[in-house]
């Protein structure tokens, strides 16, 4: 199976600080990569590094093929890689619609307007948020405005889904919901990259695991193994979270 998406040796640089450090990673279509890690282990710069919002000390990041390594994130987004955001910021004086609708119309495809309003109709549709089409971004709970957020990046037609913590500040009884959403993206073929805090998430959708710690990766495999690797225990998740997601695993 050839990956859609490669980094190889991905690097950044902040003065005398090393964000991330040598990050090799393989996302391939059908499959979804679980990256994990604490609070500044490097994880949402990594996605601004795939998707060019920052520019790798060193490092090649490829797409089909193309070498992408340092391209705009417009470019980026052309050649198929989408990306979710931990803070959404959608455009509060258009409707949910008009959101989507901006970002139908940036695919490439030379859209007309009704054109991109049906695609973004169906988009919404696809995400479960089709009723909300002529409210406000304001007007949205937590959990729609997530759902918002992803409908822009999917409205790019994308082969490949960076998402960063899209289950953050989601009520328990979101989570769920959110998740069969995710996975179902998965079973129509996207290669899925998703940044989390949330264990069980990781677990009930991640075929891979990669931890993240002080920039580097620090083990990689399938859930069960990476959660219960001593180091992954002892590192990021405490013995609480631990027996937690053992418990989960069973």
């Amino acid at each position: 199976m050839t990956a859609v998406m490669q980094a190889r040796g991905l690097s950044k640089r902040f003065g005398g600080l090393q964000a991330v450090k040598a990050l090799d990673l393989d996302l391939y279509a059908g499959r979804l990569l679980g990256v994990i890690g604490p609070n500044g282990a490097g994880k949402s710069t990594a996605i601004n590094l795939l998707t060019g919002h920052i520019r790798p000390t060193s490092g090649r990041v490829v797409v089909d093929g193309a070498d992408l390594t340092g391209a705009k994130p417009w470019r980026v987004a052309h050649a198929g890689v989408a990306r979710t955001f931990q803070i959404v910021k959608p455009f509060r004086g258009m409707t949910v619609l008009d959101n989507v609708t901006v970002a139908a119309m940036f695919t490439g495809q030379r859209h007309t307007v009704h054109a991109s309003r049906q695609a973004a109709m169906e988009t919404l549709d696809r995400v479960g948020l089709a009723g909300a089409a002529r409210l406000s971004p304001t007007e949205l709970s937590v959990a729609d405005a997530r759902r918002l957020e992803l409908a822009k990046a999917l409205a790019l037609r994308p082969r490949v889904l960076l998402l960063d913590e899209v289950l953050a500040g989601l009520r328990p009884g979101e989570i769920d919901p959110a998740l069969a959403l995710i996975d179902s993206l998965r079973r129509d073929g996207l290669a899925l990259m998703m940044v989390e805090h949330v264990i069980h998430a990781i677990t009930a959708v991640a075929d891979e695991v990669l931890v993240l710690h002080h920039g580097e990766v620090l083990t990689r495999g399938e859930p069960a193994t990476v959660l219960s690797d001593e180091r992954v225990i002892e590192a990021y998740l405490g013995s609480r979270f631990a027996k937690r997601a053992k418990e989960e695993l069973r």
